[in-house]
């Protein structure tokens, strides 16, 4: 049998760039070389495309950036760096290799946050004609962006905490009236992020003016559009999802942080926090968890992967959504395959599955 050409692409502009390498050092160790031709594609922080022929563990500690590995020339001696870009409607791309002409099957874009996880790069693949693992371009979008998510939440009755959304231009130029708003709607403490991130980059709890106003410059480094959320005291769950008009949902998994909230080094590099699968929650509140991961995810059109969070308030057993994210980390701590081995899809097999998925969709919209 054939082997399938899969691109994996990685790194990127995003804030999540770090986190970008260490989910792909993952996929790249388990994937089934057997079954599958990997060509590893990283994009630097400042945007130029490489192929990498270098080792995972370059990959994974950024070093790979640093060489000299680039597409080289193959269109005329004086090109040194080219883009991806279609060569023609079978989804031909360049590859370095015997400056040889090959065809990619599969694209993995492997990227959190911005230019990667929010439609942009599901764009340019969808330009290209070639499948590709996770959610479409809406889809993508509309859960990268929080505000525009809890929005849709709102009109669907998903039950959320309490939330604003302000613009960072419109804040700069009236501060001390939009603080004082802010404190009319909320109680301190509060949560104040970015709309457009993931991985809870840049995501501040303040409790009290001083440090809302700092949290708020944080958040607005990374977006224009800031968004205030009301302080739950709950336990966080999260839930997989796997598929496309028919998904499926993982057992559901508590985290107990380490940190006052599970926070970006946490998740990624602290590697301190607990976490619980499956949750110790009834069976009546694990099936309503698994029900709106479904809803929510169907609700934005996803397929192929998504987590979706919850929050379980601790007084009440209230179960409100919290965000949901398209292309959740796959390090080897990272939740979303965590929940699927518990839940009876090894991590090889988890792979195997999304670039089927990928290819199935393909077909189904073609």
């Amino acid at each position: 049998m054939k082997k399938l050409n899969v691109m994996v692409v990685f790194g990127g502009k995003s804030g999540e760039h770090e986190v970008s390498l260490m989910s792909a050092a993952s996929i790249l160790r388990a994937i089934n070389k057997e079954k599958y031709n990997v060509i590893p594609v990283g994009i630097t922080k400042d945007g130029v495309w490489k192929i990498c022929n270098c080792t995972i563990d370059e990959i994974e500690s950024g070093s790979w950036e640093d060489e000299q590995n680039q597409l080289d020339e193959h269109i005329n001696q004086t090109v040194k760096k080219i883009t991806l870009a279609p060569m023609d409607k079978n989804g031909e791309v360049l590859r370095v290799e015997n400056n040889k002409i090959e065809k990619v099957d599969v694209v993995f874009p492997v990227l959190h946050g911005p230019f990667g996880e929010d439609g942009t790069i599901q764009g340019l693949i969808e330009m290209m004609g070639i499948p590709y693992v996770g959610a479409g371009v809406l889809a993508s979008a509309v859960a990268m962006d929080k505000g525009m998510a809890k929005k849709l939440f709102d009109a669907d009755g998903i039950p959320q905490a309490k939330y604003i959304i302000i613009n960072r231009n419109k804040y700069i130029q009236h501060m001390q009236k939009m603080i004082e708003e802010i404190e009319g709607q909320f109680n301190y403490p509060v949560f104040v992020k970015p709309a457009n991130l993931g991985s809870s980059v840049g995501i501040s709890k303040a409790k009290n003016t001083e440090q809302l106003v700092k949290a708020i410059n944080e958040a607005a480094k990374y977006d224009r559009r800031v968004v205030i959320e009301e302080f739950i005291n709950a336990r966080e769950i999260e839930c997989s999802v796997l598929g496309n008009d028919e998904p499926i949902v993982s057992l559901p998994a508590e985290i107990i942080p380490s940190h006052e909230f599970y926070d970006y080094h946490d998740k990624y590099f602290d590697g301190t926090s607990q976490y619980v699968i499956p949750a110790d929650l009834s069976q009546e509140m694990i099936e309503e968890i698994r029900a709106l991961s479904i809803k929510v995810y169907s609700l934005l059109d996803c397929s192929g992967l998504a987590r979706v969070d919850f929050f379980v308030e601790k007084e009440t057993n209230r179960i409100l959504v919290n965000e949901i994210n398209t292309m959740p980390g796959f390090t080897k701590i990272s939740m979303y395959p965590k929940m699927w081995e518990v839940t009876g899809i090894p991590y090889e097999k988890l792979i195997d599955r999304l670039i089927e998925l990928a290819l199935h969709r393909h077909k189904d919209r073609n």
